[in-house]
């Protein structure tokens, strides 16, 4: 998702006015992880970009990046506000395309198979995707694990399996059976299929420690590959990593569908449920039926 380059966009928090230019910094900065190339992408200097995040942390009062090896990644912080942003550009937009809104893996799917629908889609965790859908912001939502779904007694519909890795650096030590997990430190991603993970991890008795929580597979991923010691578990679909809790963490990739009074959220449904088989298997992951 590209911001626009107007000045009509700007959004309140505690009675500060933070415009479009710190969210086009954000979410460029989300995607590079670097400051210089975002300032590059975005045709202003790097002291420019730097001032402009000085400037918003100043009046945050916390940190909204952080140094990770050669590259600055976004904080947990700075992640919140770039996805408020969001959340408010969803609710203002007026269209009549589809509005689809969810976890990252499922909403990555969607973006990276060809359909005969114009859509809008945006990525965050479940949780704050869910929120979203209660207020009736969005058309269809998506969640990369049902639980959500699952507590609250709500219809989901399953579009394709997937299942979850564990990743680590590559100077980290070789992991052959579960019993070498023993005291291993991990990088939870909160409101993510991980849980099966960590109640695997229960069921065979192996202590581990989660040493940090963050809120996306990919800030999972970045910490884990910049670090000798920590570990993940992350979907199969979207990176490589050991199979070893393969079967105890399969799940399904789900929809929900909000706005069901809109016709052309019931024709997506029966596209992915019958023409996007070969789609869906092309990004790695198992279509239903």
């Amino acid at each position: 998702m590209k911001f626009e380059s107007n000045g009509l966009i700007s959004l309140e928090i505690n009675g500060e006015i933070y415009d479009y230019k710190l969210y086009q910094s954000l979410e460029s900065l989300s995607r590079t992880n670097s400051q210089r190339k975002s300032a590059k992408e975005l045709g202003i200097s790097h002291t420019v970009f730097n001032r402009r995040l000085l400037k918003a942390e100043d009046k945050l009062g916390v940190k909204i990046r952080q140094k990770a090896g050669n590259g600055t990644l976004l904080t947990q912080e700075g992640q919140s506000l770039l996805e408020e942003f969001k959340k408010y550009l969803i609710q203002i937009e007026k269209t009549s395309d589809l509005n689809i809104v969810g976890g990252h893996i499922s909403t990555g799917l969607l973006e990276s198979i060809d359909t005969p629908f114009n859509t809008n889609i945006y990525s965050s965790s479940d949780e704050d995707a869910f929120e979203l859908a209660k207020r009736g912001a969005v058309d269809i939502l998506t969640l990369d694990d049902p639980l959500i779904a699952y507590e609250r007694d709500i219809n989901f519909i399953p579009i394709a399996y997937d299942y979850l890795v564990l990743v680590s650096s590559q100077n980290s030590k070789k992991i052959d059976s579960i019993s070498d997990l023993e005291g291993l430190d991990f990088v939870n991603v909160n409101g993510s299929a991980q849980r099966l993970a960590w109640t695997s991890l229960k069921h065979y008795d192996i202590e581990y420690n989660i040493k940090e929580n963050v809120k996306s597979q990919f800030d999972a991923f970045k910490l884990v590959r910049n670090s000798k010691n920590l570990y993940t578990f992350l979907n199969a679909s979207y990176f490589k990593g050991n199979e070893l809790l393969k079967y105890d963490t399969q799940h399904v990739i789900s929809i929900v569908k909000v706005n069901e009074d809109k016709p052309e959220v019931n024709e997506f449904v029966r596209f992915l449920l019958n023409d996007a088989h070969e789609l869906i298997e092309k990004q790695g992951f198992t279509p239903m039926g």
